[in-house]
């Protein structure tokens, strides 16, 4: 982990193409694992409390995750009340991984505008 958030100093020289590349594809990486994880955990969540069929729970979970909202009509309080909190888990992750992602690009670009040459 330390390596997926070590940047160069501002004293330090700009990292080299490979080394950015390497930041970036680590980023992609942790990105696409914390999507993964969040979907799964919302397929269970529908799946469970709302008891949709593993592929509709899918769907709702990918819709809500991606910001489009449910497929599904929730019928119980439990599906409901997760449907509201992963709705909101799912805006902060939204944001989270285009952090992740473009934090190795908007890093380099400062970098290279700064570096003393």
């Amino acid at each position: 982990m330390h390596k997926l958030i070590h940047f160069e100093r501002a004293s330090e020289p700009l990292a080299s193409r490979a080394t950015y590349h390497a930041r970036l594809r680590r980023s992609v990486i942790a990105s696409g694992v914390l999507v993964l994880i969040s979907l799964a955990v919302g397929t269970a969540g529908y799946h469970g409390l709302e008891h949709l069929p593993w592929i509709d729970a899918l769907l709702n979970a990918a819709m809500i995750l991606g910001g489009m909202g449910p497929v599904a009509v929730l019928t119980t309080t439990g599906g409901k009340l997760f449907a509201t909190a992963y709705a909101l888990y799912s805006g902060v992750i939204l944001l989270l991984t285009a952090g992740i992602v473009i934090a190795p690009v908007v890093h380099r670009l400062l970098h290279r505008f700064h570096v003393d040459e």
